[in-house]
């Protein structure tokens, strides 16, 4: 039988991030030579072994918590020494801390015995500097022979990255087969009641990365938050911890700040989740929308080549140092990919709602051009086939089959659960489309460059093209299909994509009332979250990465179009499936998990590779915090609109520190779900919607014409 070579799993692993570096071991606190474990730099694995002992001996962990944004620390015994009893008298506690040149883990190890304590304490380590795609394959990578270049130092280089690890007070070991996993070596001698620290480092040096460490602390604060829901407050604290982990600055310009997209396999550029994770975090300022904005608009294309999907005017998909190849799943990608349908699109949107939310118009003009290059990527190669809709195919045969967000293989499947065939022209796509549309026109118009009516048109052609393309009869009653196969069929199965359509201006009134009726359906809505493909399609199951288990950043997306059209009902549904499963995982949610009933476990079930942190799903907290305030601001009209989802479902909110037009403002929600704005800038005018905020999404009135 040949050897299979899986994915290694993720879900038990306790992690730290401070991008472009992370750390993944068990919760013991080991690194150990297995699947994912080890410290990662860059795309590169540069240590893949850290185990310790005392005497030979494992400790027993007895528990593990993150210490600050990077940091973590492991609590261990070693029962054998000490007093003889019960109770425990020596504990170690391993802190492991990154920074922003590498790695430092301190041990600290205490005795409460009223003898003294002898022991030798060592680090066993191991380098492979194997490529994240290998390990991502499942593929073990040998060890690399160490080099000593003074007591208690060693190191590890190829190809200009060198890997270097000291530890003061420590002897080494790296004789005959310790050259492959060196040993760091501690004599401890305790009195009474005594303790001790000992330390190493690694630091890493990688001329060769293609993203860079940010040089400051964040632009935003964590907001001052209250919530009858003290889940809230604890999602948002964890989620900004992790997303201070993920800033990631481009080499060329490093004051250009980004968010990663998730630790371990996607610690670098990636235009969509780069670009969603953005737009989710407005309340806080604007500054990472514009970081995000330059760097993408910097690597935008510029001509057409087919081996990397470039087109002129096209945003990026993916940025790596070298070329991603992954054998088991055909795919190679060259190191800079623009295999993504979306992107694009959503670098116009962000533009314009980061615009909406103050970004001055000075720092909007020099990106100008970029809209008016994305644009005419729009218009002049978005519809390869000219039948008025976007679609997406790989030419190559070894890039990404399925180019919008639910990228994987088997995405795209019929009601029947059979498979589309691309070209393929996805249905949020064409949402996304439409509102790229208007909102470029309405920046077009603002800044007197010329176009905007042409794309109000063109937005009008669409919506018709879609209206008469997409919607078909499910089982429960009209809804649009995900997608649009090779003939022009439509992939007839009922998924979370047609979430995205809203307020995209894509559907009217009476579409969008059917969208949200069927989004509140238990077929979508009855996991912790929203699934991404309905239990009545033949293609669904819980644990399929994009046929039915549910995606934070997905349910955020769509949790806040239906709070921002009003449909209150479907939306709370969504937050509270998001608030409990943020406790079920430590309020770290998770890129993914299982699409399983609610009442099967009481707790949602992990996917087992998913990315933890992941940058939209951290994001997505701060999107919630959102959808509770319901403050949309639109600085140059000079109009605020506040609409809550706070209230008698949510509870009673009260924030201080988000951001409009770069003043602090505060927004308080009552338990009845009244709203007060202060702190507003000058100039602003608030609306507020009148309580209850709820259009009807009943299966009476929420019918397509």
């Amino acid at each position: 039988m040949t050897a299979r070579h899986l994915q290694p799993l993720l879900h038990h692993l306790a992690g730290v991030v401070l991008a472009p570096t992370s750390a993944l071991g068990d919760t013991a606190g080991q690194i150990r030579p297995l699947g994912v474990q080890g410290v990662f730099h860059a795309d590169t694995r540069v240590l893949s072994r850290a185990e310790l002992r005392v005497d030979e001996r494992e400790p027993e962990t007895i528990g593990h918590a993150p210490v600050g944004a990077h940091a973590a620390r492991f609590v261990a015994l070693a029962r054998w020494l000490g007093d003889p009893g019960a109770d425990p008298t020596v504990r170690l506690d391993r802190t492991r801390r990154l920074d922003r040149h590498g790695l430092t883990e301190e041990i600290r190890v205490v005795s409460t015995a009223d003898a003294p304590v002898r022991a030798t304490v060592t680090v066993d380590l191991g380098c492979d500097l194997a490529p994240i795609e290998r390990v991502k394959t499942g593929f073990a990578s040998p060890p690399m022979p160490a080099r000593a270049s003074a007591p208690g130092r060693l190191s590890w280089a190829v190809d200009g990255t060198t890997v270097t690890v000291t530890a003061e007070g420590a002897e080494l070991d790296i004789a005959g087969d310790r050259v492959t996993a060196p040993r760091l070596s501690w004599p401890v001698a305790l009195d009474a009641r005594g303790s001790v620290t000992l330390r190493w480092r690694l630091d890493v040096t990688d001329p060769r990365a293609v993203v860079a460490y940010p040089p400051a602390e964040p632009t935003w604060s964590p907001p001052a938050l209250r919530a009858d829901d003290r889940r809230l407050g604890r999602l948002l604290g964890r989620a900004l911890d992790d997303l201070h982990g993920l800033r990631l600055a481009d080499p060329q310009a490093p004051g250009d700040v980004f968010l990663a997209a998730g630790v371990p396999w996607f610690l670098t550029l990636f235009g969509r989740d780069s670009l969603w994770a953005a737009r989710m975090m407005l309340p806080l300022g604007t500054d990472l929308a514009l970081g995000t904005l330059r760097v993408l608009a910097r690597r935008q294309g510029r001509h057409t080549d087919p081996a990397t999907g470039e087109q002129p005017g096209k945003i990026l998909h993916e940025l790596r140092r070298a070329e991603f190849d992954l054998p088991d799943e055909g795919l190679r990608l060259p190191p800079a990919y623009y295999g993504t349908v979306d992107a694009t699109m959503l670098w116009i949107n962000l533009l314009h709602d980061a615009w909406r939310w103050g970004l001055p118009a000075a720092r909007i003009a020099p990106l100008l051009p970029h809209l008016d290059a994305a644009l005419g990527w729009l218009r002049e190669h978005a519809d390869a086939d000219g039948d008025g809709l976007i679609e997406y195919v790989d030419t190559t045969g070894h890039g990404l089959s399925n180019q919008g967000w639910k990228d994987s293989g088997d995405a795209v499947r019929f009601r029947d659960g059979s498979l589309a065939t691309g070209p393929i022209a996805l249905a949020e796509v064409q949402g996304y489309a439409h509102e790229a549309a208007i909102n470029g026109a309405a920046l077009l118009d603002a800044f007197g460059r010329p176009g905007a009516d042409r794309w109000h048109e063109w937005a009008g052609r669409l919506a018709a093209r879609f209206r008469a393309a997409f919607w078909v009869d499910g089982p429960y009653g009209p809804q649009p299909a995900l997608a649009l196969d090779r003939d022009k069929r439509p992939v007839d199965s009922l998924t979370s994509n047609i979430g995205h359509l809203l307020g995209t201006g894509l559907l009217d009134a009476d579409e969008q009332a059917q969208v949200a009726r069927l989004l509140g359906t238990d077929a979508l809505s009855g996991a912790f979250g929203l699934r991404t493909m309905s239990t009545l399609d033949a293609g669904f199951s819980p644990l399929s990465y994009h046929c039915g288990s549910v995606w934070t950043h997905d349910t955020a997306i769509v949790l806040a179009g239906l709070a921002r059209a009003g449909f209150h009902e479907p939306a709370l549904r969504l937050a509270d499936g998001l608030l409990a499963a943020a406790e079920a995982f430590d309020y770290q949610l998770p890129e993914l998990h299982g699409g399983d009933d609610r009442a099967a476990l009481g707790r949602p079930v992990p996917y087992p590779a998913a990315c933890r942190p992941q940058a939209w799903s951290a994001a997505s907290a701060v999107s919630l915090l959102h959808a509770a305030t319901g403050i949309y601001p639109d600085v140059p009209a000079g109009a605020v609109r506040v609409d809550p989802l706070a209230g008698p479902r949510l509870g009673a909110v009260s924030v201080i520190g988000l951001r409009v037009a770069g003043a602090e403002v505060g927004v308080s929600v009552d338990g009845a779900g009244r709203a007060a704005v202060s702190e507003l800038p000058a100039g602003l005018t608030v609306t507020m919607t009148a309580i209850p905020s709820q259009r009807s999404s009943s299966p009476e009135t929420a019918s397509r014409r």
